[in-house]
């Protein structure tokens, strides 16, 4: 029965104390499982005390060893362990989806043969995933690390966009339902729960932007992080402004301050990530180099990773958050499905559904007979997207350099920058796109 159930289709997957689950969502949890996974071995890669466990195990390690191959039996430790050994595994988690991007493009519905393989054979794909990761780590050096550190840069900056939508389409929705309540049940306090949380984003975006110029920004030097931390500043309270103006409420009712509000603390946030990869030890309190002496010093030769610092641990849970969401939620904005290749389940099929869900009984059910809810090959993309950023967010956007170091760049700071640059004009502009073109439909 095992067997045949990881051989099979999605609904072997759950059991009879579970609930019952459209096949499309319980398809996309499995294969968000098969990245974190992936991401969980990567945080262990680079747990501190891993390399000496390895090399006390004599057949394991050979000490010294220039490249990531096998020689005389043994394997260079130095490619399972730090940045290598992450760029390696989130490789093979990408190489992994963009195989499945390309093989389910223009997938309609689960009648193609095509969906079959989307929706089954779950040990197949998991020894495919662990045979390139198998083959990832038989990557020489070379100019491997730097040309994928590339990679991951302009992946990451997609993501942070795709996150940026996301919560957006959060605040939207969350917006919508409360306004809808207290008009419901006639009670005001609803409107006082959307008041409390859109005090709070706007009070911890405050104390953060203070924090920001109290940590990163000196009298003196530090003159591009004060102008970085100015500017988002600047445009987010602009955006507030933009969001309240009664034109932009006529067209857009459920448009308000608590959206806006979550777009800043989100700007704020990535604002965050960029200067603390500034490469600058006078306005980066995250940048440390450990010499063999004890000493600490900071400078461009090089610098000890550690993706635990305080924007890492706060960025891998935003990612954790973000990706199951991707996994488990068709939005109800037609702009946002558009954008994410998801659809709303239409009425009509909402009735056969529940029938199903009665005679299914904890095991997964077949709701993309008639039409995919959502696009397998744009889901496989994220999630290609996913690894790179999660990949850059473990090496704390560090480009590798000779001997094993990691620097920091310029580069990772002005990604992050013009990400929440795009992103703020991104939600100007459905703010203003109903007056700008008022003969089409943003509702």
């Amino acid at each position: 029965m095992i067997a045949s159930c990881l051989c099979g289709s999605a609904p072997c997957i759950l059991c009879s104390c579970c609930p019952s689950s459209p096949n499309s969502t319980v398809t996309r949890l499995i294969f968000t499982a098969f990245l974190f996974l992936g991401v969980l071995v990567s945080i262990i890669m680079l747990s501190p005390g891993v390399e000496s466990q390895l090399y006390k195990l004599p057949w394991v390690c050979e000490e010294g060893a220039g490249t990531p191959v096998v020689l005389q039996g043994h394997i260079d430790c130095g490619s399972l362990l730090g940045h290598r050994a992450v760029y390696r595994m989130c490789f093979a988690t990408a190489a992994f989806f963009f195989l499945f991007t390309l093989l389910m493009l223009c997938v309609r519905s689960s009648r193609d043969p095509r969906a079959a393989i989307q929706n089954g054979f779950w040990f197949f794909k998991f020894l495919v995933l662990v045979g390139i990761t198998v083959g990832a780590f038989y990557i020489p050096d070379g100019s491997f690390s730097n040309v994928w550190f590339y990679c991951g840069v302009v992946g990451s900056f997609l993501f942070i966009l795709i996150q940026l939508v996301l919560f957006i389409d959060f605040a939207h929705s969350w917006n919508q339902r409360w306004l809808g309540k207290a008009e419901e049940r006639d009670s005001r306090a609803w409107y006082a729960g959307l008041f409390f949380f859109t005090l709070l984003f706007y009070t911890l975006s405050i104390a953060a932007v203070t924090l920001l110029f109290i940590y990163y920004t000196h009298p003196g030097p530090c003159y591009e992080g004060k102008v970085f931390i100015g500017l988002n500043l600047t445009l987010c309270v602009c955006v507030s402004i933009v969001a309240v103006l009664p034109k932009v409420q006529d067209a857009q009712p459920n448009s308000g301050l608590l959206q806006a509000s979550v777009i800043t603390l989100y700007t704020t946030f990535v604002t965050w990530l960029a200067l603390s990869s500034v490469p600058d030890q006078k306005c980066n309190p995250h940048l440390l180099t450990h010499l063999s002496n004890g000493t600490i010093l900071a400078g461009p030769e090089g610098y000890e990773t550690h993706w635990w610092d305080a924007p890492s641990i706060v960025g891998l849970i935003i990612f954790i958050l973000c990706t199951v969401f991707i996994s488990l939620r068709s939005s109800d904005h037609r702009q946002v499905n558009n954008l994410m290749q998801t659809e709303e389940c239409p009425s009509a099929l909402e009735a056969t559904q529940q029938q199903q869900v009665a005679t299914c009984g904890g095991r997964a059910f077949d709701n993309e007979h008639d039409g995919v809810t959502y696009s397998y090959s744009f889901f496989h993309f994220c999630l290609v997207l996913a690894s790179l950023h999660i990949m850059m967010t473990l090496t704390n956007w560090y480009r590798p350099g000779e001997a094993r170091k990691m620097i920091s760049t310029w580069t990772a700071v002005w990604v992050k920058i013009c990400a929440s640059w795009a992103g703020l004009l991104l939600y100007l502009w459905t703010l203003v796109a109903p007056l700008l073109l008022p003969n089409r439909d943003f509702s």
